[in-house]
């Protein structure tokens, strides 16, 4: 196949169009970008037939900041007929076998969104006739490609497929969480998010045990404390402002009115910390750094405010900055992730895990 396919928040194609030219020259894989602001997708053409379906494979959708899914896709089918949708889509699909699982999904904005019921009524005669075709097996199998359909208007469609170990589990590449009633503000989505993301779900009774000790620095109201304390965990929250009072009766909060720069915690045994704190993004990057080189955290989410301008280039110079200095003060075994998460806006959120072969 020729182009590769990225779902992206709208108003991010920009970024995402950045990193994918980047990432694609680094496998020597020639190219070039297809987008409109606001399309919630970015297309990389690339010059032969084929170094789409390398780039499917060679490039980790996990080491995509500003893209949420992607697939090899044809080129774009147009004006399909309103009679016969289907066999335009199954000879599109022909070099495609025995995938284990068909997607018909939209961008994520609200113009595509007019199209998701006629999305989910299509999926039913397109999935009969790709199972007879040899496209799609009988029964779903996750071990296998996974089928796109992505209409980016009304009879019109890229068509393609993603590998089933280099893809998102989720429609789109976006979550569906939901809003606790108790929860003190919206920002608790994006821990919820950050830790259903980075931390394999096989994990979570380790590292995201009952009993840890954890830090949130600039906790108030207590967003991201809430997600720390549903899992059990004793939080230190730092914010000069008001807790939650639901979260304070828990005796699982300790409320350090103080700044969030300044602090430094009583006790040296914190497990996680994380920082939503809104500041300059390199300025929180320190901050972090900081704790690292004290060996005061084990693993660490926080959130890096993007500026309006260059956002790719200030996020990468950031990061690539923090590998630098976590290996100048001899820190040499981590891991540094980074990704643009759907409850995320104008934000990106960082992981990085200290010496994670020593285990929890």
């Amino acid at each position: 196949m020729i182009n590769l396919f990225l779902y992206c928040r709208a108003g991010y194609e920009k970024e995402c169009a950045a990193e994918i030219q980047q990432r694609a020259a680094e496998l020597d894989i020639g190219g070039f970008v297809k987008t409109n602001r606001n399309d919630g997708y970015v297309i990389f053409q690339c010059f032969q037939a084929g170094d789409a379906d390398i780039l499917n494979q060679k490039l980790a959708l996990d080491s995509l900041i500003f893209t949420r899914q992607m697939f090899a896709a044809n080129e774009l089918l147009t004006s399909l007929p309103e009679n016969d949708r289907v066999s335009p889509i199954v000879e599109a699909l022909a070099k495609v076998s025995k995938a284990g699982e068909l997607r018909v999904e939209t961008p994520d904005t609200n113009e595509a969104k007019e199209l998701s019921n006629f999305c989910r009524k299509f999926t039913v005669p397109l999935r009969q006739a790709l199972k007879r075709s040899g496209s799609l097996l009988e029964k779903e199998n996750p071990k296998r490609p996974i089928i796109h359909v992505c209409f980016v208007g009304s009879g019109t469609a890229y068509v393609g497929y993603s590998l089933s170990n280099n893809s998102s589990p989720y429609y789109m590449g976006i979550p569906r969480l939901k809003m606790a009633a108790d929860a003190p503000s919206r920002s608790t989505l994006k821990l919820d998010e950050a830790f259903i993301h980075f931390i394999p779900k096989e994990s979570h009774e380790q590292r995201l045990r009952s009993g840890m000790n954890s830090v949130d620095l600039g906790a108030c109201p207590g967003g991201w404390t809430y997600q720390l304390v549903r899992r059990g965990m004793f939080v230190a929250a730092v914010d000069n402002g008001p807790m939650d009072q639901g979260l304070m009766d828990t005796g699982q909060v300790k409320h350090y009115q103080a700044d969030g720069f300044r602090f430094e915690p009583p006790r040296k045994n914190i497990y996680w910390l994380v920082c939503d704190m809104v500041e300059k993004p390199s300025r929180v990057a320190e901050l972090v750094e900081a704790w690292a080189i004290n060996g005061w955290f084990k693993e660490a989410i926080f959130n890096l405010k993007l500026p309006m301008k260059s956002r790719y280039k200030e996020v990468s110079t950031i990061l690539d900055t923090m590998r630098t200095i976590l290996k100048e003060n001899g820190i040499e075994e981590f891991q540094l992730s980074c990704k643009h998460l759907y409850h995320d806006r104008d934000e990106v959120t960082v992981h990085l895990w200290l010496r994670p072969s020593v285990g929890f």
